[in-house]
């Protein structure tokens, strides 16, 4: 592969510190759904998505 040639190139990995992040997918989270409840620290949130593709995040 050449430098110039980005069909075949993989998307970088994000880092923090220098370490590689884990990167879930929406769609995987989701499952079809538009809207899921997480559980954090014994608080529910509701994450949604919107009509516009964007993700909302409510306590």
């Amino acid at each position: 592969m050449t430098p110039n040639d980005t069909d075949n190139a993989r998307p970088s990995q994000p880092t923090l510190a220098g370490r590689t992040q884990r990167v879930v997918e929406s769609r995987d989270l989701f499952r079809g759904e538009s809207e899921i409840l997480i559980s954090h620290d014994g608080t529910i949130y509701r994450m949604k998505i919107t009509r516009q593709g964007k993700l909302i995040l409510n306590k």
